[in-house]
């Protein structure tokens, strides 16, 4: 039987979750600017109450983005760490996707239009329908002004949105039926997705671990 490790540090929240034996265990914090000394004893904790040493997983999902840029990069240290120690594929889920799942999971959510607060007054956007149990992206992932945001051009029906994005509610271009602005990624959320990523056989070699900001203005601000 799989065993799966996810773990997901993109956004204030740091997460971490595994499937062992069909049992699904999980730590969730939020701990601004902590995950770097918070994440690998969340993970043993998470091996001790299963009682399985690390050799014993099979692949690790991992938030890939996008999100805060030191966090995506904290996850993808440790993921191709563990990854090139144990010789085990890694599974990279978008953040934007966690959100959907969440939504989905916690509000029934069919349809979900998830946004993450980018900073420089802009959103990371992206339109998830439900399918099958999984929250499957509809058009692409963004990052745009509020007032730039779309829903897919065959949108129809109502539209959930999740995440801190809609703390730019009254400027959005959209309108959702309902929302929770203050939903987070969940690692419960990036195992469900990773488990449907790897029954696909869509595991990818530890180096090939990257992450996904859809933008590098931020880097280039710094610089300036």
């Amino acid at each position: 039987m799989t065993t799966l490790l996810a773990l997901d540090t993109a956004t204030e929240a740091c997460s971490v979750a595994l499937l062992n034996d069909g049992k699904v265990l999980s730590h969730y914090e939020v701990i601004p600017r902590l995950h770097a000394q918070k994440l690998l004893p969340m993970i043993q904790q998470l091996l001790s109450e299963a009682g399985i040493a690390l050799s014993a997983v099979d692949a690790i999902g991992f938030g890939r983005g996008p999100g805060a840029f030191t966090g995506v990069r904290i996850a993808i240290g440790v993921v191709q760490g563990l990854a090139f120690a144990l010789d085990r594929p890694v599974l990279p889920v978008s953040n934007l996707a966690l959100l959907a799942q969440r939504a989905w999971r916690e509000h029934g959510a069919s349809q979900v239009a998830a946004a993450i607060d980018a900073r420089m007054d802009e959103v990371y956007w992206g339109c998830y329908t439900e399918q099958a149990g999984e929250m499957c992206l509809a058009g692409d992932e963004a990052v745009l002004a509020p007032e730039s945001v779309v829903l897919p051009g065959e949108a129809g029906g109502d539209w959930f949105g999740a995440g801190t994005g809609w703390g730019y509610a009254d400027r959005l271009a959209v309108e959702a039926s309902a929302m929770d602005a203050g939903m987070l990624p969940h690692a419960l959320d990036l195992l469900t997705l990773a488990q449907f990523a790897w029954a696909r056989g869509e595991g990818l070699a530890a180096d090939l671990a990257q992450p996904v900001y859809l933008r590098d203005k931020v880097a280039v601000a710094k610089a300036r």
